[in-house]
């Protein structure tokens, strides 16, 4: 019983340690991203995302999945950086994918996030047929799963009418490097100066966030 309780602990530090190894630099792609309407995860409504940009300075939109454990490890940065940044104009929003609603519902809770949630697909049978399969598949997105996927928009930037809403596009196919990706923030936002960012930069591998490679029991964000 001893044996098996201590491989059972093994594989899950396994798991946990690999899931981790997704971190990738901000990088500029070119590709049509395209404007969407998502119902939001609260159950009030739906939210247009061209009308969600008016105003903003920066748009980042990330692409999440309840079960993910990659996404749990930047889960708690992502909140931080929405606290932190949004009186200077940037808006977080996150786009959850492949499981129940209710399942996304107790993920928020869990997390205490106060950035706006919506979802495209609810089941993971629909994987191959989401934007977000599209679109990371356009990105240069090896994963089979991909999440987190991050999109960065600038409002501004943006195309004025039509489906499309930009066709260069940053993107992380990966987790954030939580240094580069905080500095590139600032530099959109006009906190600090282009060059510094530059310095920050750096590579990571991707791997692959498989739900099939194990699940891990909800951790709770630092303090």
């Amino acid at each position: 019983m001893r044996i098996i309780s201590a491989y059972f602990i093994i594989l899950v530090l396994a798991v946990f340690t690999f899931a981790q190894n997704e971190q990738a630099p901000v990088t500029e792609k070119q590709f049509e991203y395209k404007d969407w309407s998502y119902k939001n995860i609260s159950g009030e409504g739906e939210t247009n995302l061209r009308k969600f940009t008016a105003g903003k300075k920066l748009v980042m939109i990330v692409y999440w999945a309840p079960w993910c454990p990659n996404w749990r490890h930047d889960v708690a940065f992502v909140q931080q950086l929405h606290e932190k940044y949004a009186k200077d104009g940037l808006a977080v929003i996150g786009v959850a994918e492949y499981d129940p609603v209710d399942s996304m519902k107790r993920h928020i809770d869990f997390y205490k996030l106060t950035f706006p949630n919506v979802y495209e697909a609810d089941n993971r049978a629909q994987r191959e047929k989401s934007d977000h399969f599209e679109g990371r598949k356009a990105a240069g997105d090896t994963r089979r799963w991909g999440t987190p996927w991050y999109v960065f928009l600038e409002p501004e930037k943006l195309e004025q009418k039509g489906k499309t809403l930009a066709t260069t596009v940053n993107v992380v196919n990966g987790e954030l490097i939580k240094d580069e990706a905080e500095t590139f923030i600032r530099e959109k936002l006009g906190l600090v100066k282009k060059a510094d960012n530059e310095q920050a930069r750096s590579k990571a591998g991707i791997e692959a966030c498989d739900p099939e490679s194990g699940r891990l029991a909800l951790q709770k964000p630092a303090n």
